[in-house]
């Protein structure tokens, strides 16, 4: 089974908004879309941990607001279940800024990271001060 990640519970639609927790300006984000959803007509994209993004900067400094920038989802507060039969939830959905590659625009990232999104993303996992 390693190797292979279960499906994700998809915890926040588009229109939801996230925490930004690295070191670019930004501070609160809305989801615009979600890169490679692939869902029912009508529906609205979500999305869950690991998941690369398209959001809108609404909070944070000058230089960055009514930004369109690429993220990706490092917490959410909807429990989703690990392979080892684990549940797990954080106190906020938050998310990191990315490039469309997954290179991190920040430096430095607050708070702990979902291990989901540190296997997907290395460079994620390389920023992470704490990976739960």
């Amino acid at each position: 089974m390693k190797g292979l990640p279960g499906r994700q519970t998809r915890g926040l639609p588009t229109g939801a908004r996230l925490e930004c927790i690295d070191n670019t300006g930004a501070k609160v984000v809305e989801i615009i879309s979600v890169k490679g959803y692939k869902g029912v007509r009508r529906r609205r994209a979500s999305a869950g941990i690991g998941d690369l993004l398209v959001v809108t900067v609404k909070k944070g400094s000058p230089e960055m607001r009514k930004q369109v920038v690429n993220a990706v989802i490092v917490r959410q507060r909807r429990p989703f279940r690990r392979p080892d039969g684990t549940r797990v939830r954080f106190e906020d959905n938050a998310c990191v800024l990315t490039t469309p590659e997954g290179e991190t625009k920040g430096s430095d990232i607050k708070g702990p990271v979902a291990r989901e999104a540190a296997e997907r993303w290395p460079r994620i996992a390389a920023t992470a001060s704490m990976i739960v």
